[in-house]
């Protein structure tokens, strides 16, 4: 049996994977294959460590492991020093609109602040603090001082953050809030606090109450949330991260928009940050975006109706399927291979029977059995993805634990494996999931 997991995160991954939506935690116990994808994603993040900027696009077919790769990468640099960003696109989530939708994918991305020690967002204010609190130590340790003198020196290196800020766009204001949060930290004033917070979070409807709360004559908007995504990440880095990655799943409610120009305007957003990211014009940071072929590929609706995007964007005259160049912008998810579902399947089986504490019963060729039914339904060389296979066979072992007289032939159909064959002859079957046998 595999590693024990614990229950509270057992629980999460069966009902989660059974729902069909991809758990926030818990995804190391159930990653398989996409070895070579992390490994070209990772070396984006080291890049954005080194002071770089990184942009790819995720693409896959619905079901097909593109929201759970964007899930494992999170994981992965919280764990390693970075603070997260993520949100999926809605109707009323855009990258640009008339209605205040990029602003509201701004105030879903911080709402989604994560790092290593709050993994579950909502980390601005213990960045921030965390951000005072080590000036605060690092003055403390080099001079000893104590009292007024060192509330001044604290200041100081605040204020000399801040000024490193004031040269992006929009820089100067975000320093004033920087310096607010540090008088009303130092103070304890709560109120002052939270004022500050919800500047940051894009919360304000007007300057003139940024003005009246902030002494600050300026708010986020459809317009500017990017620019303060860029100096978020600065500021990350002065604070102890090593960078900022953002993720933005569901591009496909970009190709839904009806409206052209509003379609053209949202692409021409993702073509500022595309370039900003190869011109050298961001730096300690990343994005990755997740989308299906179509959204992406669609010459009336999709990223690629956009000609300058298209341009940039489209594979040379070398890369095929079954010749992958994993430094374009483009990540193309293939379909797991047999090997690495058979794997998956095996730890679903053991993390289920862990939760509901009973021992599996579906051993090597029970699970080359429920595989080859899959495989061998009508039109799923094409249309078979990850997600209707771990849905199905959670379905299939939780049927099997509530109905132990039952067997999984006797579920499946008493003649599911000899149609499932497809006329193939019991070696021919043997042979195909020959490479099974570990």
């Amino acid at each position: 049996m595999a590693n024990v997991v614990p229950a509270r995160i057992a629980g999460i991954l069966i009902n989660a994977l059974k729902g069909g939506v991809v758990p926030r935690v818990g995804l190391e116990y159930i990653t398989v294959g996409r070895a070579l994808e992390i490994a070209a994603i990772l070396q984006d993040i080291d890049m954005v460590a080194d002071g770089g900027a990184a942009f790819r696009f995720i693409v896959g077919k619905y079901g097909s492991g593109k929201s759970f790769l964007l899930q494992t990468i999170r994981n992965y640099a919280t764990a390693k020093g970075f603070a997260v960003v993520d949100a999926d696109l809605s109707p009323e989530r855009r990258f640009a609109g008339t209605k205040g939708q990029g602003l509201s994918t701004y105030k879903e991305l911080l709402r989604n602040l994560s790092t290593k020690s709050k993994p579950d967002g909502g980390a601005l204010p213990l960045i921030l603090e965390k951000w005072i609190s080590g000036i605060q130590s690092s003055i403390k340790t080099a001079t000893g001082l104590d009292g007024a003198a060192f509330d001044d020196l604290v200041e100081k290196q605040i204020y000399e953050v801040a000024s490193s800020l004031e040269g992006m766009v929009n820089g100067f204001d975000f320093a004033k809030a920087v310096v607010a949060y540090w008088r009303a930290y130092r103070i304890d004033d709560v109120a002052m606090k939270s004022n500050v917070l919800k500047w940051f979070r894009g919360e304000y409807a007007s300057r003139r109450e940024a003005k009246a709360d902030l002494d600050i004559n300026f708010i986020v908007t459809d317009e500017t949330w990017y620019d303060f995504i860029k100096i978020l990440a600065e500021f990350l880095v002065s604070a102890g991260y090593k960078g900022l990655l953002v993720l933005v799943d569901e591009l496909v409610n970009i190709f839904k928009i009806p409206n052209s120009i509003t379609r053209q305007n949202n692409y021409e957003k993702i073509l500022t940050i595309y370039n900003d990211v190869l011109q050298g014009k961001a730096s300690h940071i990343g994005f990755l975006m997740g989308g299906t072929p179509q959204c992406i590929e669609d010459k009336y609706r999709g990223v690629f109706s956009y000609e300058a995007l298209r341009s940039r964007l489209a594979e040379g005259h070398f890369a095929a399927d079954d010749i992958k160049d994993l430094t374009a912008p483009i990540i193309r998810l293939q379909m797991l291979t047999q090997e690495e579902l058979y794997v998956l399947v095996e730890k679903l089986r053991d993390i289920h029977a862990q939760l509901y504490d009973y021992r599996p019963s579906l051993g090597h060729d029970e699970l080359v059995y429920f595989l080859t039914v899959e495989f061998n339904r009508v039109g799923a060389d094409t249309h078979i993805t990850p997600r209707e296979i771990i849905r199905d066979f959670i379905e299939l072992v939780g049927i099997l634990h509530q109905n132990p007289d039952k067997s999984i032939e006797a579920i499946l159909g008493s003649n599911s494996f000899e149609m499932a064959k497809g006329g193939l002859s019991d070696e021919d079957i043997h042979s195909e999931f020959q490479e099974f046998e570990i």
